[in-house]
């Protein structure tokens, strides 16, 4: 195999695999985030982690397509070293994926908190029911006239 040939092959798996994923997460969004999310991370591990097959010439392939082949055909030791590789990535991304897991929690609490405090129908705010009862008296006292009709227009909030 030529370094041609190579760059064809990991080209054409590359391609292969984004579409898999692709499809994996068309499949999986009606599922609920904290379960979505993890079987995102599980799947694009299993797809996208190369091991090395041939140390002398730094060759590598994927590794789930390595420990496949190596336990189905009982042909070499290489997947052991895959199963490896595949364990580590995948502690790597999943501890990746609880520190953003932790960002994005301490984000949301921190914009909740601020909603809470400027949410709307505090009790500086009158109500729909006091606003209208008020448009009603000062429609009834002659004194404001057609001035309290244009003032008091009850809008709704968006």
């Amino acid at each position: 195999m030529t370094e041609h040939d190579y760059l064809l092959a990991w080209s054409a798996y590359g391609v292969a695999a984004l579409g898999c994923l692709l499809v994996w997460f068309r499949l999986t969004r009606w599922m609920w985030r904290y379960v979505r999310e993890p079987l995102r991370v599980l799947v694009a591990v299993l797809l996208l982690v190369p091991t090395i097959v041939e140390p002398s010439k730094e060759l590598f392939a994927p590794a789930i397509a390595i420990t496949a082949l190596d336990l189905l055909f009982e042909v070499g030791n290489n997947a052991w070293r895959a199963v490896a590789d595949l364990f580590l990535y995948g502690l790597i991304a999943f501890g990746l994926y609880l520190l953003f897991v932790a960002v994005r929690w301490l984000l949301l609490r921190a914009w909740q908190a601020r909603q809470a405090q400027t949410a709307p129908g505090t009790a500086e705010e009158p109500s729909l029911g006091e606003r209208s009862s008020r448009a009603a008296a000062l429609e009834a006292d002659s004194r404001y006239g057609a001035r309290a009709e244009r003032n008091l227009r009850i809008e709704p909030r968006l």
